[in-house]
């Protein structure tokens, strides 16, 4: 059993570990706090790649305000590393420092901890709990947790819309639906993603940047534009800035003069075509997980969107209503053929609801066995 003290600290583990939401990226989002004798000596949080983790900060910060670490307890969101990448493991910083205790909230995913970093610590003679606030956790690095485990990101799709789930006005235009607030909202989703995500119908439509500008961050997510024909203008905003990554299909000879301007522009692109010739909508999610990205953040039209959701690559999807109806003949959130039979309707399961401005906000998960190519099911998230 964990006492109410040690929620108290793991709450405030958790806190710190979100303020790393938009800089931590690939690594977890993870938070640490020394407590001796029931006292506060050190807190950190995990710092961006290649720079402290949570664990180091702690221990820093306790020693530069002359604290006695021998015997303290370390509250820890994520299982103290145990192998050497960027930096040394955190495990082997807690045994040197001579941590009596170690209560972490989960196991790490990776393969290369998983576990191993508390056998570390345990076999140091270190006590070790794991398990306390463990869905919190795992919720702050859903997609570092879906990239160990599934080799792909969590995949959040964002729609903004009407009462009555209409994206536009049948002319196409649909600036703007929902208000400031739902606006800022949305990017701060953004900022907390690896990558962002949108299609050639998009860009030719909006000329949209897709970069995070309503919320400061010191980092912009990478940018991702699926366009199988090459189609996107060399000048269009989304190629402005840092090289944009351009999943088309086939890649040959026609689209060799295309490729070459957008390649002058600092465009990567990718060939990956399914047996259409259009790109291939899960290979791709595979290529991202192998990128290092966590978290995809899909802002698309009702094409692509449909797209993705048919063939099982979207894990949530982040909707904003606004208190507003637009009519039959509007332009909907996703371009889906109905079922046959209600029973065969994909279903989602409310995750978040929460009014934001004038609109709604709405995160919805789905039904791992509703969701189309079950081999993309995804990560279950203990309660």
């Amino acid at each position: 059993m964990f006492s109410q003290t040690d929620f108290v600290h793991m709450e405030r583990a958790l806190a710190l570990a979100k303020r790393g939401m938009y800089t931590t990226d690939p690594n977890p989002r993870v938070g640490c706090v020394l407590v001796r004798n029931g006292e506060v000596i050190g807190e950190g949080f995990t710092q961006p790649a290649g720079q402290d983790h949570a664990e180091i900060r702690a221990l820093k910060d306790a020693r530069s305000r002359g604290h006695d670490l021998r015997g303290a307890t370390a509250y820890v969101t994520l299982e103290p590393c145990s192998h050497f990448g960027r930096t040394p493991p955190c495990a082997n910083a807690l045994i040197d420092a001579q941590i009596g205790r170690v209560i972490a909230a989960m196991e790490d995913p990776n393969p290369q901890v998983s576990g191993r970093g508390l056998a570390m610590l345990r076999d140091a003679g270190i006590e070790v709990r794991c398990g306390l606030l463990a869905h919190e956790a795992q919720e702050l690095n859903i997609g570092f947790v879906s990239r160990m485990t599934r080799g792909r990101p969590w995949v959040r799709m964002k729609v903004a819309a009407s009462l009555d789930g209409r994206t536009g006005l049948p002319s196409g235009q649909s600036q703007w639906i929902t208000s400031a607030a739902a606006r800022a909202d949305g990017h701060a989703w953004r900022a907390r993603a690896s990558a962002i995500l949108t299609g050639i119908g998009t860009v030719r439509e909006d000329n949209p940047r897709m970069t995070v500008r309503a919320v400061d961050t010191p980092r912009q997510p990478q940018r991702v534009l699926i366009d199988s024909q090459l189609e996107v203008p060399p000048d269009a905003q989304i190629l402005a800035g840092a090289p944009t990554l351009i999943f088309c299909g086939v890649l040959d000879h026609r689209l060799a003069e295309r490729a070459s301007a957008l390649r002058d522009r600092g465009a990567e692109i990718v060939p990956l075509p399914n047996e259409a010739g259009k790109v291939d909508l899960p290979q791709l999610l595979n290529v991202l997980g192998e990128r290092s990205v966590n978290e995809l953040h899909v802002e698309a039209g009702y094409k692509l969107n449909g797209s993705l959701l048919r063939e099982g690559c979207v894990d949530e999807l982040l909707v904003y209503l606004a208190p507003s109806l637009l009519g039959m003949d509007s332009m909907s959130m996703f371009n889906l053929a109905a079922p046959d039979m209600l029973e065969d309707r994909l279903k989602l399961n409310f995750h978040t609801i929460e009014r934001i401005g004038d609109d709604l906000r709405i995160l919805a998960r789905f039904a791992p066995h509703t969701v189309p190519g079950a081999d993309h099911a995804a990560p279950s998230v203990s309660k």
